[in-house]
């Protein structure tokens, strides 16, 4: 399977894993420019920011921790252009959903505020 297959066959995983725990989808694969957001759901009273990534064994990491430094700052500059475009008024967290995928087999693990933005000091 080539990556750009994994990655959506993942984002379609966590999107049903999401919508069968009470979330709502606002949006997928938003752009804004080179910016990219997988998931944008709605739930519990607040946006949720769902970075997916998606991995097939054999493994030295989990995807989760795919999700460095780097990355958190890229999700964090494109959800504050969807804030903007969108008016969002309810708070919004950054989650992620790790699937792997391993033949017949799928493991789901969704992290709740995996990070949090950080204002650059600079």
């Amino acid at each position: 399977m080539k990556k750009s297959e994994t990655g959506r066959r993942g984002e379609d995983i966590a999107l049903e894993w999401l919508l069968g725990h009470g979330f709502r989808l606002l949006d997928r694969n938003w752009r804004s420019g080179h910016k990219e957001l997988d998931l944008v759901m709605a739930g519990e009273g607040r946006v949720h920011v769902v970075e997916v990534k998606t991995m097939t064994p054999p493994l030295l990491i989990q995807p989760y921790e795919k999700v460095d430094a780097i990355k958190r700052a890229r999700l964090v500059a494109a959800a504050n252009h969807y804030i903007a475009e969108h008016r969002v008024q309810e708070e919004v967290q950054f989650d992620v959903v790790s699937v792997v995928l391993d033949g017949e087999n799928t493991q789901v693990d969704y992290i709740p505020e995996a990070f949090y933005p950080i204002k650059n000091k600079y």
